[in-house]
């Protein structure tokens, strides 16, 4: 095999190289060219396009519509599964003396299919809203949720809220929800209750050691306060004070500097643990990336080492007991699981530097990171890989100018099969986008009206049979009729009449 063609063997976004993709080339752990076709997780993605009288594996044989999003349930589960062996491996060879919880932060994605695929993995429960409990109500009642599994509710729970009401109800079906305050009012929502619980606290780092965007930040208590409100809590009958959480805000690619970022809570849980012994879990989050580019190299196993040993070291000085360590994962844990396919319906040669090439959907609306913080994900086509390629530029449908990738600003660049408009017609062109799993979905809207009235895509939920093949759930797309009925016109004649008979008197 030779890729002598191929210079970058560490692309960012995609293939940089006007020349085809050598056949069997790996772009990453589940992207890889066949044939001059894209393959993730295995599974021939423009297949999807086409009609296959006998597609096997448990796929559909009917042509799908596009756009088409895919939701590859089984990497959720091996995700889970890499970090938990990760962990363990770092342990052992460490010596660390307590265990690792893998939790999955699902402010990330809430879908049903998602939330139940990380609990099936053996993932502890994170959340943060009122609706949050129904959900974990309802993975309580599939069994999905069991009685050992943490639920850590993170989120505004002040007095009063409904989220703290039906925490406490929550706690009555479930006897590990720990409530994890971002302030001292909270408190009082839970110790009036007449029902026992067990309590985090939110630590807020140092604001000179803090980043720039974080140093406003309205989460978390600093440590005069973390003291003061541990004390309360251990004052307490029927609470205790059992965890310490720390956050580091962003998706880090450093694992020094994300442990770096977390020692001042490792150092506070060291010397909090002297005079509260009940407390037993340091609970980090955030910032642990997942493989949203095609260059991103955190280095996981490094990282528990790093952060086992760094917690020995702070906890042996102050003569403390080394904590349970949890880990609050959410773009980790659901990124790489997703996809959103598109066609190209157009090649614009308009004396623009590069051509535009036009997708049938929108960029900005099913990936509202790229417009709003400059994000990239993997872009690669599906079909045509062993054609030349050339540098172009993406653009959407709707009218919006930030409807374009790469970004507005970045100067990544974006190759593709190098084919005119001329050539669609005979030879579609189709193209996706990789590792969007985490909060794309959450932030555009599920099943509701997108920018430019465009219509909700199918969906394609794929998982495995148990038997070598797949089981496919397809959730078709929305109609015209529902992007109107979700923005209110089935109304129109009730309404227009009533204004009718109820004139506005003019003048």
């Amino acid at each position: 095999m030779d890729f002598s063609q191929a210079t970058p063997v560490a692309s960012r976004i995609g293939w940089q190289s006007p020349a085809p993709v050598p056949d069997g080339y790996r772009f990453n752990h589940f992207l890889e060219a066949s044939r001059g076709r894209l393959r993730a997780h295995g599974l021939d993605l423009a297949a999807f396009f086409e009609i296959s009288p006998s597609p096997g594996r448990g796929l559909p044989a009917e042509a799908m519509p596009s756009p088409l999003e895919i939701a590859f349930l089984p990497n959720i589960r091996a995700q889970v599964a890499a970090m938990v062996r990760c962990f363990r491996r770092a342990i052992d060879d460490v010596g660390y003396p307590a265990p690792f919880h893998f939790a999955f932060a699902s402010k990330a994605n809430t879908a049903e299919e998602v939330v139940r695929s990380t609990l099936a993995a053996g993932a502890h429960h994170e959340m943060s809203s009122d609706v949050d409990v129904e959900i974990a109500r309802r993975m309580i009642r599939t069994g999905l949720l069991p009685p050992d599994r943490m639920v850590l509710a993170n989120g505004f729970k002040g007095p009063g809220s409904a989220y703290a009401r039906n925490l406490v109800a929550l706690r009555a079906e479930h006897p590990r929800v720990i409530p994890i305050l971002e302030d001292a009012a909270e408190l009082e929502a839970f110790t009036g209750s007449g029902v026992d619980f067990e309590f985090g606290i939110r630590f807020r780092r140092p604001r000179e050691e803090q980043g720039v965007a974080d140093r406003d930040s309205r989460f978390g208590v600093n440590e005069a306060e973390v003291r003061r409100l541990a004390a309360r809590i251990d004052e307490t009958p029927g609470s205790r004070f059992v965890l310490l959480h720390a956050m580091f805000g962003s998706a880090s690619s450093d694992e020094e500097a994300f442990v770096d970022a977390l020692e001042p809570g490792l150092d506070l849980y060291a010397r909090l643990g002297q005079s509260h012994p009940h407390l037993r879990f340091f609970d980090f989050g955030g910032g642990v990336p997942g493989r949203t580019t095609l260059d991103r190299s955190f280095d996981y196993d490094r990282f528990a080492r790093l952060l086992l040993h760094r917690v020995l070291a702070l906890c042996a000085a102050h003569g403390t007991k080394p904590p349970a360590l949890i880990g609050e994962f959410g773009r980790y844990t659901v990124s790489e699981h997703a996809a959103h396919l598109f066609r190209i319906i157009t090649v614009k040669e308009n004396g623009s530097e590069l051509p535009w090439y036009l997708v049938n959907g929108s960029i900005m609306t099913s990936f509202p990171d790229t417009w709003a913080l400059g994000e990239h994900f993997i872009c690669l086509p599906l079909n045509h890989l062993d054609r030349p390629f050339r540098r172009v530029r993406l653009g959407g449908i709707t009218c919006d100018r930030d409807d374009v990738y790469p970004p507005r600003g970045s100067s990544l660049p974006l190759f593709l099969p190098d084919l005119d408009a001329s050539d669609l017609g005979e030879t579609p062109l189709y193209l996706g986008f990789f590792s969007v799993g985490a909060y794309q979905e959450m932030l555009g809207g599920v099943r509701g009206s997108k920018h430019c009235v465009l219509p909700e895509a199918t969906e394609i939920l794929i998982d495995d049979d148990g038997e070598g093949g797949f089981r496919c759930d397809i959730l078709p797309g929305h109609t015209t009729e529902d992007v109107l009925h979700n923005l209110g016109y089935g109304r129109t004649a009730r309404v227009g009449a009533a204004r009718t008979t109820a004139p506005v008197p003019m003048g």
